[in-house]
């Protein structure tokens, strides 16, 4: 693979994430919007919510046995369009099944290109030999701003959800076709990765086992049950605990999104600079700290410090779970990607109902308490993150590509 098509790949990969990024965002901000077109009831809507991320599992949990005989770059190439065209769907519909089919289809999509993209990433750090995940979860952030501020327009506006679509889908299905001509996995001339193996292969550090993934699972969920206490409770903590106006509590999302996308794209600088292992350290503590800051504030202001130092310490952490469990298993990188990915769907499930039942039954001070010490629990897994196979073990340096990009 030439220095010329890793960097086409780099950044083919993150115009990728930065789609899927607009997508997801313009899919979960216009959810009011979407109850109101259907006619769903509060009662019914969790079962539509919850339904996204167990069938995203499902598609994720097929994706690893789909890339034991075409290559992730397939899958991502006919993923990412069937996300698109799916998020038309729910928009365009009018029966309660429209939306029920959409969102099915989007859940099952979703899966895999998370998976794929994640998989395609792990393999072109790799051929970089050096840390450049966390700047594709910088453009997935950069393209979650831009989806929530479309829908914002959207819903200012008052355009229907097919309006806000459809413009949307028609612009972002060809760039995301014509960008896939350049998806690459980061493989050498005679097909192998630049560190000389199979794809799927075993050997050392190949034979996936689920025991030694399983610290980076639990770190996967704690830190999508934090993500997901930002998205779903920040706006009501601030407005009901802290006594925030309306407009003042819409703000802690947008400046939690706003810090991740700064601190994504620095990260994978940190990474090279002081390593993975205390980088994601940092985040946590960072992270931690910031839970800790919301779970005392006296006031609005003070709670937005602290979901700004969440944005800051959660940013590094899942990216850099990705790169490890590739680093963990050379080998069988993609079955291992594919794994840790429905541990993201497990922490968006469990995050939102958590806090909510936690405040309801004690209080939503004490409710922030219970992520912050999940996230501490980082610490203890922290050196996951430093893994290495053995086969680079004995004192054996590394093999590195050409410093590309």
């Amino acid at each position: 693979m030439t220095d010329a098509g890793l960097r086409h790949g780099r950044a083919s990969l993150g115009l990728s994430f930065g789609v899927q990024g607009v997508a997801f965002a313009l899919l979960v901000t216009r959810i009011p919007a979407i109850q109101d077109q259907y006619g769903i009831s509060d009662g019914l809507l969790p079962v539509f919510l919850a339904a996204v991320p167990i069938l995203a599992g499902v598609g994720s949990v097929a994706t690893e046995k789909v890339v034991a005989r075409v290559r992730p770059s397939v899958v991502l190439r006919w993923a990412q369009p069937l996300v698109l065209l799916a998020l038309l769907g729910v928009g365009a519909g009018r029966e309660m099944w429209h939306v029920a089919v959409a969102l099915g289809v989007f859940g099952l999509a979703v899966g895999a290109l998370d998976a794929s993209m994640n998989m395609l990433g792990v393999s072109l750090q790799r051929a970089y030999a050096r840390s450049i995940m966390t700047g594709f979860h910088a453009a997935y952030s950069l393209g979650g701003i831009a989806g929530a501020s479309l829908a914002w327009a959207g819903a200012r506006w008052e355009l229907s959800l097919l309006a806000s679509y459809l413009p949307v889908v028609a612009v972002l299905l060809p760039v995301a076709l014509i960008g896939s001509r350049w998806y690459t996995e980061g493989k050498g001339a005679e097909g192998k990765r630049p560190d000389g193996t199979e794809a799927g292969a075993g050997g050392a550090g190949g034979a996936l086992s689920f025991k030694l993934l399983l610290p980076l699972c639990l770190i996967m969920t704690f830190a999508h049950i934090g993500d997901s206490t930002v998205s779903n409770w920040s706006a009501k903590y601030l407005q009901d605990v802290l006594g925030s106006s309306e407009q003042l509590a819409t703000v802690p999302y947008n400046v939690y999104m706003v810090t991740t996308l700064l601190g994504r794209a620095v990260g994978d600088l940190g990474v090279r600079r002081f390593g993975a292992v205390a980088v994601v350290r940092g985040g946590s503590l960072l992270a931690a700290g910031g839970f800790a800051v919301v779970a005392v504030a006296p006031g609005a202001w003070v709670g937005m410090l602290g979901f700004t130092m969440l944005g800051f310490g959660l940013c590094v952490i899942v990216p850099q779970t990705f790169a490890a469990a590739g680093r963990m298993f050379p080998g069988n990188s993609d079955a291992a990607v594919a794994r840790l990915n429905i541990f993201n769907y497990v922490g968006f499930l469990v995050g939102s109902p958590l806090v909510g039942a936690l405040g309801d039954a004690w209080s939503y001070r004490g409710a922030m308490l219970v992520p912050m010490v999940l996230v501490l629990a980082t610490l203890v897994y922290a050196r996951a993150f430093g893994a290495e196979p053995a086969r680079y073990g004995g004192g054996h340096e590394r093999p590195r590509t050409a410093d590309v990009g």
